[in-house]
């Protein structure tokens, strides 16, 4: 997923453009259209609508729900817009899903992201496993590890 990577929605081009509401009537229908965009067949619009319904300031029942749908989607980078979108709502729910995430063969980079907000101390043995590089994933797990170690003293 490189520079210039879009969905194929223009609903969804919309959202990133800021042109479709997300308050009132019409923005309770928009987002029942976004978790619907959660399930597309198209993995591209599926990414993109989980990114986007991660980053909604909404935190309703559905929107969670659809957060753990996607939380299980087939596809590692839907999976981890999912994770740290739950992370950022309850981070305990957020836990058991880092931990397995960390033990497939493809980590994203949000499932860094998701670790450094839930900073939980169980996390730390799976991240240092990610610290040995120099590229910005590896920065990311070394933020990470820091988080959980942090966290541990507290």
């Amino acid at each position: 997923m490189g520079e210039g990577y879009e969905p194929p929605s223009d609903f969804l081009k919309a959202i990133m453009r800021d042109e479709v509401p997300f308050i009132g009537s019409l923005g309770d229908a928009n987002v029942a259209r976004l978790i619907q965009m959660t399930r597309d067949p198209d993995r591209a619009n599926r990414d993109w609508a989980t990114l986007l319904l991660a980053q909604l300031e909404r935190d309703t029942e559905e929107v969670r729900q659809a957060l753990f749908a996607a939380a299980a989607d087939e596809d590692a980078y839907v999976r981890g817009e999912a994770i740290l979108g739950i992370a950022e709502r309850e981070p305990s729910l957020a836990l058991p899903l880092i931990l397995t995430a960390l033990q497939e063969e493809t980590v994203c980079l949000q499932i860094f992201e998701a670790a450094a907000v839930v900073a939980h101390p169980s996390l730390i043995d799976s991240l240092r496993d990610f610290t040995d590089g120099e590229d910005h994933i590896d920065q990311l797990a070394r933020d990470a590890l820091a988080a959980c170690e942090e966290g541990r003293a507290i």
